[in-house]
This record gives structure tokens, sequence and C-alpha cells, in this order.
């Protein structure tokens, strides 16, 4: 899979407000094939859990993956979407949801990266990713998606390329070859393409949306927000209006490219 660093044109979607399970695209063979709509947020310490709710409605979400949410106080369930998994060692954690209808939630994985300073001081954060295998009832196939939280801003770039790389590599073991996207929170706001040239390296594409994630006090702007993914097709990547976090949500189209045949989740 080749790595593109790319900002799409934002296209307007009459179906913004439809479940993308209602969406299908085709493909050169003609083949007809569904795409899955992916929302990542983070919430800026729980402060925009009340958002998710007209989020899931509004958007068609298939599955919700979160960043910086109270895993003592989230929902089971939002607009039919079920809670597949969170972190638990810490407080300010990750979440990821799966629409029931449309998915059979198989393994999880949460796992503790390598630290940085700021998080061997503060301990903001134990579990930096949370990863979920998911069965795709209608098309009968496996993948995995995940919620990903790097190091803040007080790290080295290197020390994020490393917890990506580990992320990443973790994933993995959830299923051999199986499609992967993992969603969330890079905090790497410059020097992007670096880490666009090392993810090629390593077989997957970085795709950043079409305008800034992230916005505070009028000065600190940027693209912090990405997805990375390999055996997936990202149809579009786009950045939503900002609601009570300083982070905004990011929306993801992926549809699977080609067949992969694996074992289904029992």
């Amino acid at each position: 899979m080749i790595c593109s660093l790319r900002a799409p044109n934002k296209r307007e979607r009459d179906e913004n407000s439809t479940s993308p399970q209602n969406l299908r695209q085709h493909t050169p063979d003609g083949r007809s094939v569904a795409v899955m709509r992916v929302i990542s947020y983070n919430l800026r310490k729980h402060r925009a859990v009340d958002e998710l709710h007209e989020l899931v409605t509004a958007r068609g979400v298939d599955v919700l993956c979160l960043q910086e949410c109270d895993t003592t106080d989230i929902p089971d369930e939002i607009a039919g979407l079920k809670l597949a998994d969170a972190t638990r060692m810490n407080r300010l954690g990750l979440a990821v949801y799966a629409r029931a209808s449309a998915y059979r939630v198989g393994a999880t994985v949460s796992l503790a990266l390598k630290k940085s300073l700021h998080d061997r001081v503060l301990r903001p954060a134990h579990e930096r990713v949370l990863g979920v295998r998911l069965h795709d009832i209608d098309d009968n196939r496996d993948f995995i998606v995940a919620s990903f939280h790097a190091a803040p801003l007080t790290a080295l770039n290197s020390l994020r390329r490393h917890q990506i790389k580990v992320a990443l590599s973790e994933l993995g073991q959830l299923g051999e070859g199986l499609p992967i996207l993992m969603v969330g929170d890079y905090n790497y706001p410059v020097f992007k393409e670096n880490l666009s040239q090392r993810m090629r390296e390593a077989g997957f594409e970085l795709s950043m949306s079409d305008s800034r994630t992230y916005t505070r006090y009028r000065f600190f702007k940027g693209y912090y927000d990405f997805a990375t993914s390999v055996g997936f097709d990202i149809d579009d990547i786009t950045t939503l209006p900002q609601g009570t976090s300083d982070h905004l949500p990011i929306q993801i189209d992926a549809s699977f490219p080609r067949r992969i045949s694996h074992a289904a989740i029992v």
C-alpha cells in the first residue's frame, strides 16, 4: 500500500445525514462496495461528551473512536452504536463504539506505549491505543479499527513515530493480514512529510483531513488528527465543525478495495 499524505477537497454530501450502510460505490470492475463511516474525536478532557448523540445521528456513523473521554462516565450505547471497549488504567482514556446492527465485536487490545517525560511526571495516560477486531455481518469479513492518542507536544516527534510504529505492529496481532484503520490524535503538526515517508516504508497509508483539526487561543492551529490504514481505500476524510473541544472531529469514509479471506469472529 503506497502512502499518501493528502488533503482531499471538501465535498458537500447530501447523504451526510444518512447511514453509510446505505452508501455504495462502484469499483472499476463493476462491483458495488459498502462505505464505512468512522468519526474520531478528542473530547478535550470529556468536555464534548454531550455532543456525541447528535454527532452520531446527524452523520450516520458506523464506528466512533474517542480520545480524552472519561471512561467511567460514557454510555454503553449511543444512537445505535454499542461500546466495543474502553481503556481502564486512566480516567481520561480511549473508547471505540461500533454499530450493533452492522458489526460483531471480537478481540480487543489496549496498549501502554513508550512514555514521554510528560507521561512519567504527570501521568495523564497509560494506554495510548485501543484496538478492536470487528466482523462485518453483511460482507462476512473481519477488520481492525483503533483509537490512538500520541504523546503530547512536549515529546519529540521521534517518540511519537515510535509509538505509531509499535501501535500498528501490535494491532496486527488481532488478526494477521487483516485490514487496519487507526484514527485519532497524532499530535504531529509539523514535519508531516517525514511521518508520511516513514509510513510508506512500513506499508501504510497516512491520510489527513481537508482542513485543520485543532485550534486553541487563536494561536495554536494545525493538523493533529490523522488516519493510518492498510487494506482500506480512504474515500474521503473531512474535518467537521468545531464543538466545545479544542480538537475538531474528523470523519473518515473507508471501503475495502479487494477481498481478503480471513476467518470470521465466532
